[in-house]
Parts: C-alpha cells; structure tokens; sequence
C-alpha cells in the first residue's frame, strides 16, 4: 500500500516499537475504506479510531 509523504511524516511520531503493529492496523482500514493511497485523513481517521478508549483491544 502506498503512502503519501504527509503521511509519512505523522506515522514518525509513533513509537519505533508500536510502528509494525499500527502499520498492519492502518493499512487493513484503508483496505475496509476501498482506499489504496494512505494519506493524512485516512491516518488521522484511523488514530482516532484506535485511540479511541470505548473500543477495547484497539490499538492506544
């Protein structure tokens, strides 16, 4: 899947250790979404799902 440079630069600020895990989860989103660029909405839309504290198991 492919990735916008903005998008990039925002998946940096997630720790090193966390990246391959959150990496899976946002690429499986924009799959569900139909989209096949990741940009900066999609990775915003998709932190704000899985920072989202009503939904267990989701990433923090």
């Amino acid at each position: 899947m492919e990735w916008t440079d903005d998008a990039k630069t925002l998946f940096k600020k997630i720790p090193f250790f966390v990246r391959p895990f959150a990496k899976k989860k946002i690429e499986k989103l924009a799959q569900e979404m139909g989209a096949t660029v990741i940009d900066e909405e999609i990775y915003v839309q998709a932190k704000a799902k899985f920072n989202d504290p009503k939904k267990s198991g989701e990433l923090k």
